[in-house]
């Protein structure tokens, strides 16, 4: 693996970026030289102009039943025009909003093209909204109908007492509006979509929110045009490089979210097949993986957190847990390498390492990519921040994992990780088009044609010179890397007067098989805490292979995973307490966003005697 890299590096030409120093020395400003200009039209364009260029190419499979069937990029072109001509049908104008509410699927993305193809703009719902939420969202974007997975998310809408018209998927809502749609001609599909200028507004995306109503990001068909020129640029040359395959991927984040939306529209911009599965649950998944077999997979933190901790379980059940555990450190060892995090050893140790490599990869590195489905090449992660050492263990187990770094209101990645010049622990480089810039007190800003054109009802949220202010702070190093080291409003300030990023505790906790979530407290507070909720299936095969499970040794365990959290930290902002609770936290419980991030102040309040309890002795 490390004399491919090599071999791929000096055949791949990656965005360069220019870096602009502070009079003290600090690096300011990051930006990419290059701008990727993408073609002409919108993204309702897109289906149209994958079956001119080729039509018999399948560019999706769909799931049916069991089977994974394939479908042409003519098939898809007919069905858009299909549904969209319904949506006229229906009443639908060129601005009109048109809510989406379900998992991701195959008619979730139907919708979204045919909605752009009749000139409407897209309003998704997460479909574990609450009445509250819907209401908001449907009102303040004066949606006029909204499509649904099942009866459940029409029961939700009819308790938030907004007057749109509903479709329901599970009851044959897209037949429905083809069979309306047959008296519309063609020609008025032609004659919307040719009308859309490309600053258009495409989708408002209503961000999940951790406290008060979503706001509504106003995002234009340039904004994701540009975002997915860029990512590809990044990505897919060292993928051609590397394979003489095609590229595909199974896309199981929610369409809702920025994220996931940008995958899917890179994949259909760019000739990489695309499947759909409405969970992110690994053990749903690894069934869909192994049918598919997909070359790249887009996630989370936690899908890698729970694929590497998943592996464990296996191996402890076999009774080879410490084996397991050599594996990971030789994974982690070999992947610091091949990253030039670690200098390679002088050449006996280095085919010692090899040798050892060569073994667990038959033994433990080979079971995990079969596990993805077995043709994997890489991950891409986002959404929250992944750990290094995760990053190398995948590295080093033959997967590896490219961070990258946005908002909704950038349209997702902004940065990303070059896949031949990967630095774990940052979030990578601007990609082509974007520039960073890390502000006086620290914060993150972000400009470029992916930054959205602002909030709805709201002026000013994108200054004069086109800069976004993210909340988040970071560091810029020399080669343009950003590393992000918290959250502004997430920053815990003792009483002592000592910052304390809870960021870099929580991902070294939960990186411990038993630990599922875990949040940092102290702000004004004489020391720092934690409260932590153990895995549930971790837990019962801890009880079955320790032996001692009293409470004492699971709080025992539980201070392992803090004491290797500490030791990223000084001594003033490690953790001095913590208790575990005894829910885990869930976005059915309303304590994690739809996009999995914590929701503190909530978190806060459902523990707050148990907090008090930490600094009551």
């Amino acid at each position: 693996m490390l004399n491919d890299l090599r071999k791929v590096r000096a055949l791949v030409d990656e965005p360069r970026v220019d870096v602009t120093d502070t009079p003290e020395g600090r690096v300011a400003e990051g930006r990419a030289v290059e701008e990727t200009s993408p073609p002409s039209g919108s993204l309702a364009d897109i289906p149209f102009d994958n079956a001119a260029a080729d039509p018999d190419a399948v560019v999706v499979k769909r799931k049916v039943g069991d089977e994974w069937t394939p479908v042409t990029a003519a098939q898809l072109r007919d069905e858009v025009v299909a549904v969209a001509r319904g949506l006229i049908a229906r009443g639908v104008e060129p601005g009109s909003r048109v809510g989406i509410m379900a998992r991701t699927s195959y008619e979730w993305m139907l919708l979204d093209l045919a909605t752009w193809a009749a000139g409407g703009v897209v309003v998704p719902l997460y479909p574990t909204s609450s009445a509250a939420q819907v209401r908001w969202i449907l009102t303040d974007s004066a949606t006029v109908a909204c499509a649904v997975e099942a009866a459940e998310h029409a029961k939700v809408i009819a308790d938030a007492g907004v007057d749109v018209a509903v479709w329901n998927l599970a009851d044959g809502a897209v037949d429905a509006l083809v069979s309306d749609g047959a008296s519309v001609p063609e020609a008025e599909v032609t004659s919307r979509r040719a009308a859309i200028n490309r600053d258009d507004v495409a989708t408002l995306i209503y961000t999940s929110g951790t406290t008060g109503n979503p706001k509504g990001c106003v995002i234009t068909h340039r904004n994701l045009l540009q975002q997915t020129a860029a990512t590809n640029s990044v990505l897919m040359p060292p993928y051609r490089a590397m394979r003489d395959d095609d590229p595909s991927t199974i896309l199981f984040l929610p369409l809702a979210h920025v994220y996931g939306r940008t995958v899917q529209l890179s994949c259909l911009r760019h000739g990489i097949l695309l499947g759909h599965f409405p969970s992110v649950r690994p053990d749903e998944l690894r069934p869909e993986l192994a049918r598919f077999g997909p070359t790249f997979i887009v996630g989370v933190p936690y899908l890698w957190e729970k694929i590497r901790d998943n592996a464990r379980a296996q191996a402890e059940d076999m009774g080879k847990a410490g084996a397991f555990d050599r594996a990971a450190r030789i994974a982690q060892r070999y992947g610091r390498i091949a990253a030039e995090v670690e200098p390679r050893p002088p050449l006996p140790r280095l085919i010692g390492l090899r040798l050892v490599h060569r073994l667990y990869d038959l033994l433990v590195y080979r079971r995990i990519r079969a596990a993805l489905g077995g043709r994997i090449s890489y991950g891409i992660s986002g959404g929250s921040a992944l750990s290094a050492d995760l990053i190398h263990f995948f590295t080093g187990a033959g997967i590896p994992i490219y961070e990258g770094y946005g908002l909704t209101e950038t349209c997702a990645g902004m940065t990303i990780n070059p896949p031949m010049r990967p630095r774990p622990g940052t979030v990578g480089r601007p990609v082509p088009g974007a520039a960073v810039r890390i502000a006086p007190n620290g914060e993150v800003q972000l400009r470029g044609p992916m930054v959205f054109q602002g909030y709805r009802g709201r002026d000013g949220d994108v200054d004069s010179d086109g800069w976004f202010s993210t909340g988040d702070l970071g560091e810029l190093d020399d080669d343009g890397y950003l590393t992000i080291t918290g959250r502004a409003k997430e920053i815990i300030v003792t009483s002592g007067g000592k910052n304390v990023s809870p960021v870099i505790l929580e991902d070294r906790l939960r990186s411990h098989p038993l630990v599922s979530q875990c949040v940092v407290v102290g702000d004004g507070r004489p020391f720092v805490a934690a409260l932590v909720t153990i895995d549930p299936e971790a837990y019962e095969r801890w009880r079955t292979h320790a032996d001692d499970t009293s409470d004492t040794a699971l709080h025992g365990a539980i201070q392992e995973a803090v004491d290797d959290a500490n030791a990223a930290v000084s001594r003033a902002e490690s953790i001095r307490a913590f208790t575990i609770v005894p829910e885990e936290f869930t976005e059915e419980n309303g304590l994690l966003t739809p996009s999995l991030k914590l929701r503190r102040g909530r978190i806060h309040e459902r523990y707050a005697a148990e907090i008090a309890a930490l600094y009551a002795s």
